[in-house]
C-alpha cells in the first residue's frame, strides 16, 4: 500500500490493489455522481475501484456492490465514504496539484474512451465500464454550496475539454464525443479557510480546478490507451466511422475503379506515397464536421458544387471526371469528392488501379 498526505489538508491519498483512495480523519463535504453513497454528503474516504479483467459486463452489472464492499474491507474502511467503479487501471491514474492563495487543489483522474458518446446522441449499449473516466478533485477550502456545484460543473467541462484537445469520437456516431457512458466525479472540500463564493470556469478556483482536471485526464487516458497525439491515419478515420475498408466498399459501387480490395490497396498506397493526400481527407472529415451542424457559411454556396470544386483542389487537371453511380456512394460530400479525387488521381497515374 503506498499512500502519502494530500497538499494543504490532513487527507492522505492511498493506493492499494485495484484501489485509488482519498481518506480523511475529518469528514470532507462531497458531491459525487458515485455508484456507492454519491449526492451531496460528508465523507471519510472516497474510492476508485478497478474493475478486475475476470469481470464482463454482465457479471458487473448484475453484482456491482460487491467489488465496492471487496474494496471497503481491503482498505479496512467501515463507513461515510462513497465509491466509483472503473474498468481502467489504478496504476495507469494520473494526479496532479495546483495552488492559488491559501488553497491547494488536487485532482486524480484514471480514464479510457473506448466508449467515448456524445450527450444527446442515440446510444444502444450492454457495457457498463469499458472507456470510464473518472476523477476526484479535493480543494482545501470553504465553498459556499453553489460554489460546490459550480465546481462539479466546471470539472466536467473540464474533462470534455480535455477529450475535444484530442479530437476523440464517439464510438456510436463518430461526433465529438463529450464524455463515455459511465463516467463518474467526486469534488472534496475539507471546510477548512475562507469563504469560496465562485467555483465557474472564470474564477481563479475555477480556472485551477479546470487546468488541472484537464491535464490528469489527458495524462491518465495516454497511460490506458498509449499516446494519443500523431496517432494513425486509419485509426482517425475509423473513429469517425470513416474506415478505409468503409470508404473503399462504398466506392466499389460505382464499378469504375475496382473492387474493394482494390481500392483499399490504392488508397493505402497514396497515403504513404503523397502524405499530402492523406490531409486532404482529413481536411474534408473536418469539412463534413460543419457540413453536419449547418455550419458552412452560407456565402460559400451550393454544398454540391462547393465539394466538387473542393475535390478538384488536388488534382492537376483541375476537373473532376464524372463518375456513373456515385450518386449511390453512402458518403458525406467533401468525403466523398475528396475520395473521388484521391482514386482518379491514383488512376491516372496507375496506382494500382
Amino acid at each position: 500500500m503506498n499512500q502519502h498526505l494530500i497538499p494543504g489538508s490532513s487527507a492522505k491519498i492511498v493506493t492499494k490493489d485495484n484501489i485509488v483512495a482519498i481518506i480523511s480523519d475529518t469528514p470532507l463535504t462531497t458531491i459525487s455522481s458515485g455508484i456507492y453513497n454519491g449526492g451531496y454528503k460528508k465523507v471519510n474516504a472516497i474510492l476508485n475501484v478497478s474493475v478486475p479483467d475476470d469481470y464482463n459486463d454482465k457479471h458487473l452489472h448484475d453484482d456491482p456492490m460487491n467489488l465496492v464492499y471487496d474494496a471497503q474491507k481491503n482498505l479496512q474502511i467501515t463507513n461515510n465514504y462513497i465509491a466509483m467503479l472503473t474498468a481502467a487501471k489504478i496504476q495507469n491514474l494520473s494526479m496532479a496539484t495546483r495552488q492559488i492563495g491559501d488553497i491547494t487543489i488536487t485532482a486524480i483522474a484514471t480514464a479510457g474512451w473506448r466508449h467515448g458518446e456524445s450527450a444527446g446522441e442515440t446510444i444502444e449499449s450492454n457495457h457498463y465500464t469499458h472507456g470510464t473516466i473518472n476523477m476526484i478533485v479535493i480543494l482545501n477550502a470553504n465553498p459556499t454550496d453553489s460554489c460546490l456545484v459550480s465546481l462539479f460543473l466546471t470539472a466536467t467541462e473540464a474533462k470534455t475539454a480535455a477529450m475535444n484537445d484530442y479530437d476523440i469520437r464517439s464510438r456510436y456516431s463518430g461526433d465529438v464525443a463529450t464524455g463515455t457512458i459511465t463516467d463518474s466525479l467526486s469534488v472534496a472540500v475539507t471546510g477548512q479557510g475562507e469563504k469560496v463564493e465562485l467555483g465557474g470556469p472564470a474564477s481563479n478556483v475555477g480556472q485551477l480546478v479546470a487546468s488541472v482536471v484537464r491535464q490528469v485526464v489527458k495524462e491518465a487516458a495516454d497511460k490506458q490507451e498509449g499516446p494519443h497525439k500523431g496517432r494513425l491515419l486509419t485509426r482517425r478515420l475509423s473513429e469517425r466511422h470513416l474506415s478505409i475498408d468503409y470508404l473503399a466498399t462504398e466506392f466499389s459501387k460505382v464499378q469504375v475503379f475496382g473492387d474493394q480490395k482494390t481500392i483499399v490497396s490504392a488508397l493505402e498506397q497514396v497515403f504513404v506515397s503523397h502524405p499530402v493526400f492523406a490531409t486532404f481527407l482529413l481536411a474534408a472529415a473536418k469539412l463534413d464536421d460543419d457540413f453536419k451542424k449547418g455550419l458552412i457559411p452560407n456565402e460559400l454556396g451550393d454544398i454540391c458544387l462547393l465539394s466538387e470544386m473542393f475535390g478538384c483542389l488536388i488534382l492537376r487537371e483541375n476537373i473532376i471526371e464524372e463518375v456513373p453511380l456515385l450518386s449511390e456512394v453512402n458518403l458525406p460530400p467533401f468525403t466523398k469528392q475528396a475520395v473521388n479525387a484521391i482514386l482518379q488521381y491514383s488512376s491516372l497515374n496507375n496506382l494500382q488501379l
